[in-house]
């Protein structure tokens, strides 16, 4: 039977640290606050969590990846609004927000929640904000929270135990000639 592991468990004892745009401001404070409420209803302390603000989408993975190279949390969360316009402007912010907040998750090997909506109308954008239900920024929290449990529980991990325990595979050392 093989081994299941999940992250589950509570926010308790936990660290977070949320970093939001201020660009499409009232998006991003209702993500925010999406946020906040499923990290409390976990269990996280106010005092665990940290929430920078930054311009805009853009700027957040430098700030999520200075804030990964802290150490100080065990989950980023991730939020911001993206919302399509005229230009090709929508498609090279999403692309290079996606790939920079993956590449802080990939180099700190850390829970770097995406949390940023990428829209095409701003009534989409209010649909996945919590207006009418949905609040993408809740999820993100949920997310946070499994994730960091689940990064506690593979660290943890005992390490396998190996059949012949004792003997060696390995060549002996070649004698160098000089």
């Amino acid at each position: 039977m093989p081994t299941v592991i999940e992250g589950g468990g509570a926010a308790a004892g936990l660290r977070f640290a949320i970093v939001r745009s201020r660009f499409n401001e009232e998006v991003t404070k209702r993500l925010l606050e999406g946020a906040l409420d499923a990290l409390r209803k976990g269990g996280a302390r106010e005092e665990t969590i940290d929430v920078v603000l930054v311009p805009g989408a853009f700027e957040i993975p430098t700030v999520a990846s200075r804030l990964a190279r802290s150490r100080r949390y065990d989950a980023i969360i991730c939020l911001g609004a993206v919302i399509r316009g005229e230009t090709p402007h929508f498609e090279y912010i999403s692309a290079e927000v996606s790939r920079g907040i993956a590449r802080v998750s990939y180099d700190y090997g850390m829970p770097v929640i995406f949390g940023v909506l990428t829209t095409d109308t701003e009534a989409q954008a209010d649909a996945r904000s919590g207006v009418g239900g949905v609040n993408k920024g809740y999820e993100a929290g949920q997310a946070a929270i499994e994730m960091a449990n689940l990064m506690k529980r593979l660290v943890a991990l005992p390490k396998p135990t190996r059949r012949g325990a004792g003997t060696t595979t390995r060549r002996p050392a070649r004698k160098r000639i000089r």
